[in-house]
């Protein structure tokens, strides 16, 4: 099963992540987290600044996790897409390109869980943006591209609260 949980910077997704690394109804899964000090040290421009070539190295990672036959990430195709969208140095024609491009992978995925910034705070990790402004538009750009990628999306779910209720409406979702 491919799972993937979508949302703007400092939503808990790579805790989440993590949390269901532990649990035993997911042994047989590989888990994927967030690489972008990593990816930034590499030399490559993230967030704002962001470039096609940056992009398609971001695509390329999610594309890999696909490959996977039980993987959960704390990032997908959504998040890639919201950022071209989203980046100053892209141009409007080229985002919406590479979006076309990107949106073929979308039905990959078994279950994509949107996890939502309400309530949540926005931590600074040394490498993500912490602008407020910038994380709410890249949530509303989110919004946008599941809105428009519905009919493309197997199974769309909103997570809330804290990670032991995110965890809780995993499971639910996905066992019943």
């Amino acid at each position: 099963m491919k799972i993937g949980l979508c949302g703007t910077m400092s939503v808990g997704k790579t805790t989440l992540v993590n949390a269901l690394k532990e649990l035993p109804e997911f042994t047989n899964y590989h888990f994927a987290t967030e690489r972008s000090k990593y990816l930034r040290d590499l030399g490559i421009p993230l967030n704002t600044d962001s470039t096609v070539k940056g992009q398609i190295i971001f695509l390329a990672e999610r594309a890999t996790e696909l490959l996977h036959e039980n993987i959960i990430t704390d990032r997908t195709v959504i998040d890639v897409m919201s950022f071209t969208k989203a980046a100053e140095s892209i141009n409007y024609y080229e985002a919406e390109a590479f979006c076309d491009l990107a949106k073929n992978l979308l039905p990959e995925y078994d279950y994509l869980f949107y996890v939502s910034p309400i309530g949540v705070e926005m931590e600074d990790n040394g490498v993500r943006e912490t602008d407020l402004k910038y994380r709410d538009l890249i949530d509303f750009i989110i919004g946008l591209n599941l809105q428009r990628n519905k009919h493309r999306i197997k199974n769309l779910v909103t997570l809330s609260g804290t990670t032991e209720e995110r965890i809780a409406q995993i499971k639910e979702t996905i066992f019943g």
